[in-house]
């Protein structure tokens, strides 16, 4: 079901539990929930991808970025509940930058290594850089506003954030018709010949399952936050930009890897700039709706230091990712992106 070196985390399940009702240990509970989470990820993952091939590979890859997401959003409802809104807004920033740059960056590499040059669809490039351009206008315009302002009217930024989110959520749906009605021969990938290992109703009830329990450990992991991050002398910032995209999205993010080993390029694609995409239209903007519903008002006003650093992402991808072709030098260079960064941001205590 799951790779070895993941299975074993699945001890981690109990270690967290016991970590936080029996002995009341904050650092242990936030380390072991953190750990449990990537392997019922990865299960979330295996029974999406089984899904995937009951449905047919022409919406495989949407699944697979759908569905890679699922652990994110769970883990950042959680922290909305705590009204944790900088961390959240942290970790959508981090889950954008870890995907376009990390987990692309490893598979052009990694890939690159076996197979000197790779090919995919450049159009399918095009239409996501496309959909990043159009997310980073999402972010500046109402941090704009904000700069523009003064921010003196709280109602007013939760307007324009409400509008924002509801823009980009409209044209994520108009992307997918694009991608899977109107356009989806620009997008077809190629039937491997895979077929399902699991039922239907096993892949359906493996995805519930893990799920709930990825709400069971993010609520553990949320609740143990503050004190572990003292603990360790980390910084909430770091802890949403790097662990928490890390850790949900960690399965995901070997798979991407792997089939660009194999020389599935067009798959990591679809889950690497695919899965930003969704964060980006999608998963960030129906969080600003879920805070207003739960009584934690988040707007769509991320920091300068956020929105140049998805800005600047975007814009290397772009450039590296439209011409369909990819070898591991360019791979080195979007991962050596990541790690500037991500240092970068390490140091950065408070916006």
């Amino acid at each position: 079901m799951l790779r070895p070196g993941l299975s074993w985390l699945l001890v981690l399940l109990p270690v967290s539990l016991v970590a936080k009702f029996g002995f009341h240990r904050n650092l242990v509970t936030f380390l072991a929930a953190a750990g449990a989470i990537i392997p019922l990820a990865g299960l979330i993952g295996r029974s999406t991808d089984e899904l995937a091939r009951h449905a047919g590979p022409r919406i495989g890859g949407l699944l697979n970025a759908t569905f890679g997401n699922v652990t994110e959003l769970v883990i950042s409802i959680f922290l909305i509940l705590r009204n944790e809104l900088d961390v959240v807004k942290a970790s959508l920033t981090g889950s954008i930058l870890g995907n376009l740059l990390l987990v692309l960056g490893l598979s052009f590499l990694i890939g690159g290594i076996r197979h000197s040059e790779q090919r995919y669809s450049a159009q399918a490039a095009g239409v996501h850089a496309n959909s990043l351009v159009l997310a980073v206008i999402g972010l500046f315009m109402p941090a704009l506003f904000v700069q523009a302002t003064g921010a003196a009217n709280f109602e007013q930024r939760e307007v324009v954030s409400g509008v924002v989110a509801a823009v980009l959520i409209a044209l994520y749906a108009a992307a997918l018709v694009f991608t899977m009605v109107t356009h989806e021969h620009l997008f077809r990938i190629p039937d491997a010949g895979e077929r399902p290992e699991w039922s239907r109703a096993a892949a359906m009830t493996t995805l519930l399952v893990a799920t709930g329990l990825v709400a069971l450990e993010s609520e553990l992991l949320v609740g143990a936050l503050e004190p572990a991050v003292a603990d360790l002398g980390l910084s909430k910032t770091f802890v949403g930009l790097i662990v928490v995209p890390v850790v949900g999205n960690a399965a995901e993010h070997s798979s991407a890897v792997l089939f660009a080993l194999r020389n599935k390029v067009d798959v990591t694609l679809e889950i690497a700039i695919g899965s930003s995409t969704q964060v980006a239209l999608f998963v960030a903007p129906i969080l600003v709706f879920i805070s207003l519903a739960v009584g934690h008002p988040m707007d769509f006003v991320f920091t300068p230091f956020e929105i140049a650093a998805v800005a600047l992402a975007t814009l290397i991808v772009a450039m590296i990712s439209l011409d369909g072709r990819s070898n591991w030098l360019e791979g080195a260079q979007l991962t050596g992106a990541y790690v500037i960064m991500a240092i970068s941001f390490f140091f950065v205590r408070s916006f």
